[in-house]
C-alpha cells in the first residue's frame, strides 16, 4: 500500500523564491487551492463547463506573460521566478449546449530554427457561397444497410431530379440526413421508390420490395459560422457544416469504390499485390476536410489493406494449406484451420453458367462431400450430394474427399462443393495478418517520399474533384496542388556522456551519433547475471562467446558487468520455462547466500511463439528479476552494433542513464530547470480488432529525476475493453482497517519522485498518445481532474500546474521536401530533416497544436507526429514547447537515434504493450476470464502486480 509521504515543500532555495508581489507561494508553486474540476465519474453525461480566464485568450494563463531567467543560466544564477497561478476557474453545473471546456488558444508562433518550405498533403478547398440546407430522410420499411440505403436514395433522384426535386443534386449520408445546395421545392414530401433486394447471401433469388422514403425540411446549415472560426473569430468548431462539406465530397468516391472508415478503396487504383493465403493489399486514397488556418484544406493520402483475394474456393484453401494437402482427405485440424479462414466469406456458385448467386459461408461440414447426403422431398427420400449435382447441373464433383461449404442459414443447411464457388470480390479481412502477410504489406505501402508525392498528386488528378457533378452542384472547388508551407528545423541539442570517455559531449549530425569514444553518464552495477539458453541450436560455447562479448561491451560502454555468471549457463526446453526461471533463479539464491539475482540473459529460438512474452511475466511480476532476450540469429552474428544497442538497454534496465541533455544538468530548460518538474507519458492499448472480449491496457510513465528528467518509472493496469479515459489515474477504495484509501498510478508515481529526488514536483507536463480528436474534451476532463484529485490527496492545498498536451501519430498528414533535387534539404532516405516543425497554414485556427518531425527516415515516407496543447497552466510559448519536445527525442534510451514521438509517450507505449504478456495464457486468447469483459467499468481481472523492483527501473526498455 502507498504510504502518503510528507509533501510540504522543500527548504526553500534562493533561486525558487518570487520577487515581491510575486504571485505563487513561498514553495514556488500556486497559492489558493484550485477547485477541482467536477469529477466526471460522478457525473459521465454532464460534462462540466469550465470557463476559460476573461478575454479567453489562453486557457490557464493568467495575467501577462513573464519574462526574464527562466532558468537559463545556472541554477544558482537564475533570475528569480514565481509560478503563476492559474486563474481560479468557477465550475458549473449541466454543461452549455457547446462544449463548455476551452482548449488552450495559441500562445503565438515559433522562431527558433533555420527556416524552410515544405510541402503538405493538403489541398485548399473554397468554400461555397451557397446555402445548405438540411433534410431528414425516413425510409419506410427501415434498412439497416448504407449500401441499400444509398441505392435507394440514387434510384429516387433518378427518377425524381427533374421534376420534383427542382434538378437539386442531393448529398445522402446513407442514413438519415440528405443535403441540397439551396432548397427543394417543398417541405417535406413523400416518394414511393422500388427496387430489387441485394442478394442477401442465403440463396433465395432477390425480389423487388416497394420503399416509402419521406423527405422533410430539418434546417439550414450556416457556413458563417465556419468562416468565423476558420477566420479564429470562433472557439468552437462548427462540426455540421464540416459534416455536410465532408459528405458531399465522399459522395462520388462512395459510388465508386469500396469504403472503409474514412478510405476508399479499389483493385483499379494499382494492382492488387499477394499477401499470401488467400489475401491480397488493395490500393486506395484516404480523404478528410478539416479546417485550418489557410481556410478549409482536403487532406488526401495514401492507404493500403488487406482483402480477400476473388480465388475458387479451392485455390484459396490451397494457397492456405498448401497444394498436396487437398488431394487427400482433411484432417480434423485443416478443417478447423479452414473453417476459421471462410466463415462469413461470401461467396458465388460457378456451376451453373451465368446464373451466379452469392451465398455467405456458414461453416463446413464435418463429412467429405462424397458421403453427405440430403432430403429431396418431403417423404424423405435421401440423394448424395455427388449424385445431385451430377444429375441436376451435369456438374462431376472432382475432389468428393473435401467436405462442403455450408452456405445460407442453419436451419436448412445448404451445401456446396468448395470446387463450384468462387470468392466475391471486395471483402475486407478484418482478422489479424501474420508475420509474413505483414511484411508483404509494408513492402507495397513503403514508398519513398518522392513517390508518394507522386501517388498523391495522382489520386486527387484521378478523384477529378473539378468534374465531380456533387462538388458543382454545391460551389466547392479543391485545389490540386499541394500546399507549400513554411517551416522550421530546430537545432538538435548538445548530449552529454561521461567524462572518463574520450568524447564527453555529442552533438547528433541528422537525427543519429553513436557510442564510439564514449561512456554512458550513469553506469549501473551488475555483480550477479545469469544465462538461459533455450535455443537448441546455440551450443553451449557459442553461448558462452556471445556472453562473454556482451559482457566486454557493457564494460566498454561504462558500466560495472561481471565477466563471470554466478552459475555456468543453463539449457532449458522452451516449453519448460517456469521450471527453468525458477531453478536458476534458486540456485543462484542458494549460490550467493541470500543476495539475489541482478539480471537474466535469455538466449531464444528466432521463432520463439510465447517463450518472449512468459519469460517477461514470470521475471517481472512472480520473481522480480529484470531479464535480456537476444535472438539465436544474433548470438551466431556477433555485430558491434548490436551489442552496443542491447548494453544501453541492460543499463537502462539496470536502473542506469545512457546519456542526459547537456542544458537540463546546466539547468537551462525553460520551464523544467527553474523548479522541480516531473514529465508524464501516458497511453491505452486496444486488443486487435476481432477481439471482443480482451481488456484495453492504460500505462503511465513519469521521470524520476529531475534536472535530468530522463528515467521514467512506469506503472500499468487492465480496464474495460476499449475503454480510452485510464481508469486507474486516482482511485479510492474501502479498506475495512482503515476506511477510505487513496491511490491510482499518477499518485505514486508523484509519492516515488518525491522518494528519488527528496523534492515534490512544483510542475506537471503530461503527455498522452492515443487520443482521436473527438476524445480530446472527454479525456482532458476525465483525466485532468483525476490529476488535481491525486496531487490533492498526498496534501490539501498542492495543486502544480498542469501542461496536458496529446500525441498523435496516426493522422494522415505527410511532408515532403520543397525540392527533391536539393540534397541539403532532406536525409539520407529522402524525408524532412530530423528537427522540421510546422505550426501555421495547415494547422488549427486557433488552437495551439504543430507538426514535428523529429527524426530521420529510415525507409518509406516519414510520419510527422501532431502534438496538441489542450491545457497549459504553466505558460509556454511555442518555442519553448517545440523545443522541450524535440530535445526530449534525442533522450530516448533504446538506441543513438532521435526518435518520432516524445520519449514519455514512446515509453507509456512499450509499458502497455509488455503488460499484454501479463494476462493468463488464456486470456490472451478469445476465451477472456467472464470477469474482463465488462464494457462500462465492469469489472475487469487485474493484472498481476509489478514487483517493486521492477517498478523502479525502466524495464519495458
Amino acid at each position: 500500500m502507498l504510504e502518503v509521504l510528507d509533501m510540504a515543500p522543500p527548504p526553500q532555495s534562493r533561486h525558487q523564491q518570487g520577487p515581491a508581489g510575486a504571485r505563487g507561494a513561498s514553495g514556488g508553486h500556486a497559492t489558493g487551492r484550485k477547485q477541482p474540476l467536477q469529477s466526471s465519474v460522478a457525473q459521465p453525461k454532464a460534462e462540466p463547463a469550465v470557463v476559460p480566464p476573461e478575454g479567453g485568450k489562453r486557457c490557464g494563463a493568467g495575467g501577462g506573460r513573464r519574462r526574464g531567467g527562466r532558468g537559463r543560466a545556472k541554477a544558482a544564477a537564475a533570475e528569480p521566478r514565481a509560478l503563476p497561478a492559474p486563474p481560479p476557474r468557477t465550475v458549473i453545473g449541466p454543461p452549455v449546449p457547446s462544449k463548455g471546456l476551452s482548449f488552450c488558444r495559441r500562445p503565438g508562433f515559433g522562431t527558433i530554427g533555420a527556416r524552410c518550405v515544405v510541402k503538405a498533403n493538403h489541398f485548399l478547398a473554397e468554400l461555397p457561397d451557397k446555402d445548405l440546407t438540411q433534410y431528414d430522410v425516413k425510409i419506410t420499411p427501415e434498412v439497416s444497410s448504407r449500401a441499400v440505403n444509398r441505392a435507394i436514395m440514387a434510384e429516387l433522384v433518378r427518377l425524381y431530379r427533374a421534376s420534383d426535386l427542382g434538378m437539386r443534386l442531393p448529398a445522402y449520408d446513407g442514413r438519415k440526413n440528405l443535403y441540397t445546395a439551396g432548397t427543394l421545392p417543398f417541405d417535406a414530401r413523400e416518394f414511393v421508390v422500388r427496387l430489387a433486394d441485394e442478394d442477401d447471401g442465403t440463396g433465395v433469388p432477390p425480389r423487388e420490395r416497394e420503399y416509402r422514403v419521406a423527405i422533410k425540411f430539418a434546417a439550414r446549415a450556416d457556413l458563417h459560422h465556419l468562416r468565423q472560426f476558420i477566420a479564429g473569430r470562433q472557439a468552437d468548431a462548427p462540426q455540421e457544416a464540416l459534416q455536410v462539406l465532408d459528405i458531399v465530397l465522399r459522395e462520388l468516391a462512395n459510388q465508386r469504390y469500396v469504403s472503409i472508415g474514412r478510405s476508399f478503396y479499389s483493385p483499379d487504383i494499382r494492382k492488387p499485390q499477394r499477401l499470401g493465403d488467400g489475401l491480397q493489399s488493395w490500393c486506395g486514397f484516404y480523404q478528410s476536410i478539416r479546417p485550418t488556418q489557410m481556410g478549409l484544406s482536403l487532406n488526401i493520402d495514401m492507404s493500403s489493406t488487406a482483402f480477400i483475394e476473388p480465388l475458387p474456393v479451392i485455390e484459396f484453401v490451397a494457397q492456405i494449406l498448401g497444394k498436396d494437402v487437398i488431394s487427400r482427405p482433411l484432417s480434423d485440424a485443416n478443417r478447423i484451420k479452414i473453417k476459421k479462414a471462410l466463415r462469413g466469406v461470401k461467396v458465388e456458385v460457378t456451376h451453373r453458367g451465368n446464373v451466379r448467386r452469392k451465398y455467405r459461408i456458414s461453416g463446413l461440414t464435418t463429412q467429405p462431400t462424397h458421403e453427405l447426403i440430403f432430403p429431396i422431398d418431403d417423404q424423405m427420400n435421401m440423394k448424395s450430394v455427388v449424385e445431385y449435382f451430377k444429375e441436376m447441373y451435369g456438374f462431376t464433383i472432382q475432389h468428393p474427399h473435401l467436405p462442403c461449404l455450408q452456405v445460407g442459414n442453419q436451419k436448412k443447411a445448404n451445401y456446396l462443393p468448395m470446387e463450384a464457388c468462387k470468392i466475391v470480390e471486395g471483402q475486407r479481412y478484418t482478422k489479424r495478418l501474420n508475420e509474413k502477410q505483414i511484411t508483404s504489406l509494408l513492402k507495397v505501402t513503403c514508398q519513398r517520399p518522392r513517390e508518394q508525392e507522386m501517388n498523391i498528386l495522382q489520386t486527387v488528378h484521378q478523384n477529378g474533384y473539378e468534374q465531380d457533378p456533387y462538388a458543382k452542384e454545391f460551389g466547392i472547388n479543391i485545389s490540386e496542388k499541394l500546399t507549400s508551407v513554411e517551416a522550421r528545423v530546430l537545432p538538435a541539442p548538445w548530449l552529454k556522456y561521461h567524462d572518463t570517455g574520450k568524447e564527453k559531449e555529442c552533438l547528433p549530425q541528422v537525427g543519429q551519433w553513436n557510442m564510439v569514444n564514449k561512456k554512458v553518464i550513469n553506469g549501473c552495477k551488475v555483480s550477479h547475471w545469469a544465462c538461459i539458453n533455450f535455443s537448441r541450436s546455440v551450443p553451449e560455447a557459442t553461448a558462452r562467446g556471445f556472453c562473454q562479448e556482451l559482457a566486454q561491451m557493457c564494460q566498454i560502454s561504462g558500466m560495472e558487468f561481471n565477466s563471470e555468471p554466478v552459475i555456468p549457463i543453463y539449457s532449458a526446453r522452451p516449453d519448460q520455462v517456469v521450471k527453468a526461471l525458477k531453478h536458476v533463479y534458486n540456485i543462484a539464491l542458494n549460490k550467493l547466500k541470500g543476495k539475489e539475482l541482478e539480471l537474466l540473459l535469455a538466449i531464444l529460438p528466432d521463432n520463439n511463439g510465447p517463450l518472449y512474452g512468459d519469460i517477461k511475466r514470470i521475471c517481472e511480476t512472480d520473481l522480480g528479476l529484470i531479464s535480456q532476450c537476444c535472438l539465436t540469429k544474433h548470438v551466431f552474428k556477433i555485430s558491434k552494433q548490436y551489442l552496443a544497442n542491447v548494453s544501453l538497454k541492460i543499463n537502462v534496465k539496470m536502473g542506469g542513464r545512457n546519456t542526459v541533455l547537456l542544458d537540463a544538468i546546466s539547468w537551462r530548460i525553460p520551464l523544467v530547470s527553474d523548479i522541480p518538474t516531473i514529465i508524464f507519458g501516458a497511453d491505452v492499448t486496444h486488443p486487435e480488432t476481432g477481439e471482443d472480449s480482451s481488456p484495453s491496457i492504460a500505462a503511465v510513465v513519469a521521470s524520476q529525476d529531475w534536472p535530468e528528467v530522463t528515467k521514467y518509472a512506469g506503472l500499468v493496469c487492465a480496464q474495460a475493453h476499449r475503454q480510452e479515459l485510464i481508469q486507474d489515474l486516482y482511485k479510492t477504495w474501502h479498506d475495512p482497517q482503515r476506511g477510505t484509501v487513496t491511490g491510482g498510478m499518477i499518485r505514486e508515481l508523484l509519492i516515488s519522485f518525491r522518494k528519488a529526488t527528496g523534492q515534490k514536483p512544483l510542475r506537471i507536463i503530461f503527455y498522452r498518445d492515443g487520443v482521436s480528436e473527438g476524445q480530446f474534451y472527454q479525456v482532458l476532463l476525465y483525466e485532468l481532474d483525476a490529476i488535481r484529485k491525486a496531487c490533492a490527496s498526498l496534501e490539501p492545498n498542492y495543486q502544480p500546474p498542469v501542461t496536458f498536451v496529446v500525441v498523435q501519430k496516426r493522422h494522415h498528414t505527410r511532408l515532403f521536401a520543397n525540392n527533391h533535387k536539393d540534397r541539403s534539404s532532406m536525409d539520407k532516405s529522402g524525408n524532412i530533416l530530423p528537427g522540421t516543425v510546422v505550426d501555421s497554414k495547415i494547422c488549427h485556427p486557433t488552437e495551439f497544436d504543430f507538426y514535428l518531425c523529429s527524426h530521420a527516415g529510415i525507409q518509406g515516407t516519414s510520419r510527422p507526429a501532431h502534438y496538441h496543447v489542450l491545457w497549459d497552466e504553466n505558460n509556454f510559448t511555442a518555442d519553448e514547447m517545440q523545443t522541450l519536445t524535440n530535445n526530449l527525442c534525442y533522450t530516448y534510451a533504446r538506441c543513438t537515434r532521435s526518435v518520432s514521438v516524445v520519449p514519455p509517450a514512446y515509453y507509456a507505449h512499450l509499458a502497455a504493450f509488455r503488460a499484454r504478456f501479463y494476462m493468463e495464457p488464456e486470456m490472451s486468447e478469445n476465451q477472456t476470464s467472464k470477469s474482463s469483459n465488462g464494457t462500462n467499468g465492469a469489472s475487469v481481472k487485474p493484472l498481476p502486480a509489478l514487483k517493486e523492483k521492477v517498478k523502479r527501473v525502466m524495464f519495458y526498455c
